[in-house]
């Protein structure tokens, strides 16, 4: 049985956390689950968006940095979040929703083998929605009741990460080993692995030989994998240390515990627990309303309070 259960979250970059919290709920229909700070440095928001609960899996998370600059793409990078919708239709039905917002995208193509509509979000960044009919849905996965998207339509849930690398074979390597991904298909544009427990859980590994990319706005920072318990995470930290990676050691980040480390092509992956979860600090219904702050960091309510902009 492998370890490592599928997507964990995704962590990017917004110059604007107001802007960035009005797009991904109110347009794309996530619910903002956790309002919480860098837990490394405080002064900035961290926002986690999902499902009703933020679910393992269908997270997607925002650092707010008021002084970033564009980013400029190029290899060496995460390059594109794929997210899961129910059906053919709802892709035409999410191009009219496009259409009506001025939303950034492009025609309904295949990508990865899958039919796919891609678009970007107000800061640039890469997402792309996609219908896979093949593969079960996590039974943990569960649409929020007062999302402005039928349930019909909604999206539910991170499918690819796309990465553009120079060194692929390197990147493929780690997946297999460290991780126990399957090659399942290569072709011109790239190979696409597929996770072991969750056939749903696929990172693309394209070959880029050009310019490294310079972060930004709308630039992906990390994605997290995620395996159920500590004593696994001491599992796959033992792997990571074997093979020569260099490793922040395991980090208690409160909602879940984390153990970070840097690929041969500088790719930041993080691999995270799959609870406590938000429910730790809030009841369901509260979930994203107010400020939630680790215990570490309690004691500097006010000050951090005081340093960060209304969302609303």
């Amino acid at each position: 049985m492998s370890l490592v259960k599928g997507h964990h979250h995704v962590s990017m970059f917004t110059k604007d956390a107001r802007m960035n919290k009005q797009f991904y709920t109110e347009v794309l229909g996530l619910r903002l689950v956790k309002k919480t700070v860098n837990q490394d440095n405080p002064s900035m928001y961290h926002l986690f968006y999902g499902d009703t609960t933020g679910s393992v899996g269908t997270e997607l998370s925002f650092f707010e940095l008021p002084r970033a600059g564009h980013t400029t793409k190029g290899s060496n990078s995460i390059s594109r979040i794929g997210l899961r919708v129910p059906s053919i239709e709802s892709l035409t039905f999410w191009q009219r929703r496009f259409n009506s917002k001025n939303v950034i995208h492009d025609s309904i193509i295949t990508y990865a083998g899958y039919p796919a509509l891609p678009f970007e979000d107000p800061e640039g960044l890469e997402l792309v929605l996609l219908v896979d009919e093949n593969t079960t849905i996590p039974s943990s996965w569960h649409y929020w009741q007062h999302s402005p998207i039928a349930e019909k339509h909604s999206i539910m849930g991170i499918h690819i990460i796309e990465t553009q690398v120079k060194r692929a074979e390197r990147f493929g390597k780690m997946l297999t080993e460290v991780f126990e991904y399957e090659e399942k298909m290569s072709d011109e544009e790239g190979i696409l692995y597929k996770n072991k427990a969750h056939g749903g859980s696929n990172i693309i590994v394209k070959k880029n030989e050009g310019s490294v990319q310079k972060p930004g706005k709308g630039s992906i920072h990390h994605f997290a994998l995620a395996v159920e318990s500590k004593e696994e995470l001491v599992l796959i930290e033992q792997r990571v240390q074997q093979r020569g990676y260099h490793s922040s050691g395991i980090v208690n980040r409160y909602y879940f515990e984390s153990l970070y480390f840097r690929e041969l092509n500088g790719i930041l992956i993080e691999v995270a627990t799959m609870g406590p979860g938000f429910l730790i600090d809030s009841k369901e219904e509260q979930l994203g309303e107010k400020l939630d702050l680790p215990p570490f960091l309690e004691e500097r309510r006010a000050e951090i309070e005081a340093g960060l902009s209304p969302l609303n």
